[in-house]
């Protein structure tokens, strides 16, 4: 296969502490969400044989510091382009510091950035953010989806993120490890609300709907630090999953996202 039938991707992070994926193909390098410090994000990509010099734009999903942490200094540092929606712009803009005009773009949700042989389509989710959004990428006939930080997964999501070739799904919490933890009963809530996070059971649910005969890699993310444990979200997910007969580590992989450490380099 030539280098630009291939879609690469490696998820750097992945986590309450901060989130960002790397996207490749044959001539386009992006990440989605900067949520590390500019040193960080320089230091996984290096781990995975990567450069920031080589990266173009960082598409911001919302506003939280776990996702756009790194985004002003990288794109003052590299000249890089940054993409967000208008709600998003207007809630960043004092927390990134100043960003290039020039550098500025604005991509809503339904919208498709289209960078020749990289497609990077847009869709609104429902968090406790001005105007969340996530992402799909398309290369080729490859695709990958990235949704994490929502409430709940909708049949207008289901119906545009079906049948990815792979996806970063949110298995944010255990629900009674959440329910029994130490967070404040408001920011309990707030978690458990539609505006909140998927727990294991509602990410396992969400996969159910949206997985298809061309997915080939499930990776799980946004794991909570206090409310959840690696083992317990993927055994949750991969039971799930195998009651619904569909063919965990023989039809697709299932594989556990980290906070600490980017993901290998995957090629699809």
């Amino acid at each position: 296969m030539s280098l630009e039938k291939e879609l690469k991707y490696s998820i750097l992070a992945s986590g309450s502490t901060g989130n960002s994926t790397y996207i490749e193909t044959g001539q386009h390098r992006i990440l989605i969400d900067a949520g590390l410090s500019g040193k960080k994000i320089e230091e996984r990509l290096q781990a995975i044989g990567r450069s920031m010099t080589d990266i173009e734009a960082i598409f911001v999903t919302h506003e939280h510091s776990d996702h756009i942490q790194g985004v002003g200094v990288l794109a003052r540092r590299y000249g890089v382009n940054v993409y967000a929606n208008q709600g998003t712009w207007d809630a960043i803009s004092n927390k990134i510091g100043k960003v290039k005009s020039d550098q500025c773009f604005e991509v809503q949700p339904g919208q498709v950035i289209d960078f020749g042989d990289l497609q990077v389509e847009s869709f609104a989710v429902s968090h406790d953010a001005a105007q969340p959004q996530f992402y799909q990428v398309h290369h080729d006939d490859k695709s990958l989806c990235l949704l994490t930080d929502t409430g709940y997964v909708s049949e207008r999501m289901v119906g545009i993120i079906q049948n990815a070739d792979a996806y970063l799904m949110e298995c944010n919490h255990d629900t009674e490890m959440l329910r029994n933890g130490p967070y404040t009963w408001s920011l309990k809530q707030r978690i458990l609300g539609d505006e909140g996070h998927l727990s294991n059971e509602e990410g396992a649910a969400a996969l159910i709907s949206v997985i298809g005969d061309r997915t080939k890699e499930v990776i799980l993310g946004h794991r909570s630090q206090h409310n959840n444990l690696r083992s317990l979200a993927h055994l949750t997910v991969a039971e799930e999953l195998e009651t619904h007969d569909l063919g965990v580590d023989h039809d697709f992989k299932l594989i556990d996202a980290e906070p600490d450490q980017a993901l290998g380099l995957t090629i699809l």
